[in-house]
């Protein structure tokens, strides 16, 4: 169970996040949303959960994440008071891929089992 101050700080992390990818990222990168992150509880590695508005941009968004992390890193560091900057790491968050293919899959046993 994660301590209220690790929960406060990863909400914070995320807010940061959110605002450095949408404003200060210079790579083309595609519209990037920031879904959730991870900090372990040394406060040494970060995990960004992201989203990409067309599933065609993931390579282009991930490939401009990594290429930022250096940036990304600094900037952070400087909206939230932290004394060292953790690693990131940028995963895609599959979830919302998952529910829309779970809804397709109820919606074809839904038309399978109505007569027409």
């Amino acid at each position: 169970m994660k301590s209220n101050y690790l929960l406060k700080l990863e909400s914070s992390l995320k807010r940061a996040l959110s605002d450095i990818i949408a404003n200060e990222v210079k790579k083309n990168i595609g519209f990037v949303t920031i879904t959730d992150v991870d900090l372990t509880s040394d406060l040494s590695f970060l995990t960004v959960y992201y989203t990409v508005l067309s599933g065609k941009d993931k390579k282009k968004a991930k490939e401009g994440l990594e290429a930022s992390k250096g940036y990304i890193r600094t900037s952070l560091v400087n909206k939230v008071s932290m004394r060292k900057a953790p690693e990131l790491t940028f995963k895609y968050d599959e979830t919302y891929e998952k529910a829309q293919r779970i809804d397709e899959l109820i919606e074809q046993i839904h038309n399978e089992k109505t007569p027409n």
